[in-house]
């Protein structure tokens, strides 16, 4: 079941989700408008490795805005915190953003209950684009699970996202793979 919009400012104010800025105008049917933060991330190098940290640079937007161009990684992340507690949250691209060719994420669109932080997009386009932080940039649905969480996302020990960063964090992939490797030898 998806939560409306009674049911997300129900949820709000019982303390199930929060979201921080809340604007009441972002509020949609069954969503939430989330805006592009002021920074952007990018990789310094071409080809990525996933069992090292990577170097990478951020990047202020400024108020004119800034062109993105095909071909590369661009990490943002939403001006919004947001925490939730009882309700699946998944991060949507808004169809405006879409049909200019942005798309926001690769894989990451679901979090998981327990996840409280600014939400990492993997943002890439298909032909030059101009965009302003600000900007509107996705929404994100709630979904009511069907049964408990045992161990939220923001208690897990393994969690590798849970540092409260409103600029966009790199993979953190090796983090993962050395816990991997650590527990087969």
């Amino acid at each position: 079941m998806i939560l409306s919009d009674k049911q997300i400012l129900e949820a709000l104010e019982k303390g199930d989700l929060y979201i921080e800025p809340f604007r009441r105008e972002a509020l949609g049917s069954n969503s939430y408008d989330v805006h592009l933060g002021p920074y952007l991330r990018v990789y310094a190098a071409h080809a990525l490795h996933t069992d090292r940290p990577l170097p990478s640079s951020v990047l202020k937007i400024p108020p004119n805005g800034l062109w993105l161009v095909p071909g590369v990684l661009y990490l943002g992340s939403t001006e919004e915190y947001t925490e939730s507690r009882t309700y699946v949250p998944f991060l949507e691209g808004k169809s405006s953003v879409g049909r200019l060719g942005i798309q926001i994420h690769s894989t990451a669109s679901k979090g998981d209950i327990g996840f409280c932080n600014h939400w990492t997009l993997e943002i890439s386009v298909i032909h030059p684009v101009k965009i302003y932080a600000g900007m509107p940039i996705g929404q994100l649905i709630f979904f009511k699970l069907a049964g408990e969480v045992q161990i939220p996302y923001n208690e897990r020990p393994s969690a590798s996202y849970k540092e409260r960063n409103p600029l966009p964090t790199p993979s953190f992939l090796w983090k993962n793979l050395q816990s991997h490797e650590n527990t087969r030898t």
